[in-house]
């Protein structure tokens, strides 16, 4: 049934004025985390004289576990906490860790021999700052996707367009950052760098909490009872507060730890499919559990596809780096393309799929149409190494790869974020919303599996022989570009039997 706007409900531009607080914390929130993430792999390799292995690892942990735990974060919220006091609770951590990667210590030196002395102390503290970073991330990224869909009542037409909005301040955060940060980390010091991203940060959590009259009590615990209780002494709230602090000391040691974290995935990813397979099978009527389904499989196409779209901080930084002829351009600069794109082209797909009409493309076929870009991405850098002769490769290819990557995330992601609010039974909207985290966690840590495939010696950080390194990026993306085509047309394949296990769903998500 579909439900009027309350008449007390504050609206701007037709939609809940909360919503802006959202887009504004969200936007904040994704210029330090993009920010930072852009510098990281030049820091590892060119500061702290990190292999190409080593550092593609470091970083997969890493983003691995940033998407991991919104699954846990997320149950929290839904469980106790409720979406507003986890936001808030993250965005503290975010700040602490942010900018605690200011501080970089002395830069890592290489003898004539080979041999590399690293300064322990301020990588210790860098690892230490990513685990708070994880902690933030993960009590904040799911659960203020949820909050945006609690906005808006059951059968409310605005869901989608307010999710674009939304969508458009995290692409707003990190063409900013992708600027700003990488500009100060190149120019003036990696200090500077992750500095600006940990203000940024600090602006979104003001932002969020001075717009707290404006949710109007949405987000607030399901449980306060639960929360205002005494155990040993100390109110429930508090307790969670204390215990997911002290989860910083696991997740420090597992960011130095890569078998740790991919073992930690495996476990985490079957126990949330059998999580999901137990509900629906004794939780849900047939329609539900169908959807659920449908879901799941969507859930698990996303994998393959940021698999291969965040080679983005890892081997196409690095290519853009060593391989691209650039001029005065720095390289991690050109990720900023991704965002510009987004800003640009969702407004046309906003329109086209409306244009379409009855033509419209179904989820799952534009899920598959996501995978079939981002393989022809990698074909327009094939294209461009094989035409570069001897000399480095022309930058207009890295932009067509760019365009093709964002239009192959927006034919998945801002339906994606619809799709698991829409699809997931209410009560585990949140956990589900984790999942999808999840998911992308899982595809972060195989990036940088994929991404070593074209790792390439080094010395102080550059590479030493261009031919042989435009040869091991040539490897990567041709291997890359045949397996987003072949996925792309399973997908399709399947995209009627997904279709009709959405029952009727799919036909809400495109219009």
């Amino acid at each position: 049934m579909t439900t009027d706007i309350s008449a007390s409900e504050k609206t701007f531009f037709g939609h809940p004025k909360a919503l802006f607080i959202l887009f504004f914390t969200e936007m904040w929130e994704r210029f330090s985390f993009y920010g930072m993430k852009a510098l990281l792999i030049f820091y590892l390799t060119k500061y702290h004289l990190f292999s190409d292995v080593n550092g593609n690892l470091l970083i997969g942990s890493y983003a691995a576990l940033v998407y991991a735990v919104p699954v846990i974060g997320g149950f929290i919220a839904d469980k106790y906490l409720g979406f507003r006091k986890a936001i808030v609770f993250g965005g503290i951590m975010l700040v602490l860790g942010h900018l605690g990667m200011a501080y970089e210590g002395n830069a890592a030196t290489q003898s004539v021999t080979g041999e590399i002395t690293r300064d322990n102390i301020a990588l210790q503290v860098f690892y230490f700052s990513l685990a708070l970073i994880i902690l933030g991330v993960g009590f904040l990224k799911a659960n203020i996707s949820s909050l945006v869909g609690e906005l808006y009542a059951s059968g409310d037409k605005r869901r989608d367009s307010g999710f674009t909005i939304f969508y458009m301040g995290i692409n707003l955060g990190s063409f900013l950052a992708t600027i700003i940060c990488v500009w100060l980390g190149e120019v003036y010091g990696w200090s500077y760098g992750f500095g600006a991203a940990g203000v940024g940060m600090l602006l979104g959590l003001i932002t969020f909490i001075s717009g707290k009259k404006l949710l109007m009590g949405k987000g607030e615990s399901s449980a306060p009872e639960f929360l205002e209780k005494t155990t040993f002494g100390f109110k429930n709230e508090w307790l969670i507060y204390l215990a997911s602090i002290l989860s910083t000391v696991v997740f420090w040691q597992m960011v130095q730890r890569h078998e740790a974290v991919s073992n930690s995935l495996i476990i985490a990813g079957a126990i949330s499919f059998v999580y999901i397979l137990y509900y629906a099978i004794t939780q849900l009527d047939k329609v539900a559990r169908q959807q659920l389904t449908a879901l799941t499989i969507l859930i698990i196409f996303t994998v393959i596809f940021w698999a291969l779209f965040e080679q983005a901080y890892t081997s196409l930084n690095l290519f853009a780096d060593r391989v691209l002829d650039r001029g005065e351009i720095a390289a991690g600069t050109f990720l900023s393309l991704n965002a510009l794109f987004i800003i640009l082209l969702a407004p046309v797909f906003a329109w086209l799929w409306v244009k379409l009409g009855k033509y419209n493309p179904n989820t799952a076929v534009k899920f598959s149409l996501a995978l079939i870009l981002v393989g022809l991405g990698f074909g327009s850098l094939v294209m461009g190494i094989n035409a570069s002769d001897l000399g480095k490769v022309a930058m207009y290819w890295l932009v067509i790869t760019y365009f093709l990557h964002t239009c192959g995330e927006l034919c998945l992601s801002p339906v994606g974020l619809s799709a698991v609010t829409k699809l997931s039974p209410p009560k585990i909207v949140g956990f589900m919303m984790g999942v999808w985290f999840l998911a992308t966690a899982s595809s972060e840590f195989i990036a940088s599996l994929l991404a070593n495939i074209a790792s390439v010696d080094t010395s102080n950080g550059t590479a030493m022989d261009l031919n042989i390194a435009k040869q091991s990026y040539l490897m990567l993306f041709e291997y890359l570009f045949y397996t987003g085509i072949g996925f792309g047309i399973v997908l399709l394949i399947l995209s009627p039997m997904i279709k009709k296990l959405m029952n009727g769903v799919d036909k809400e998500l495109n219009n």
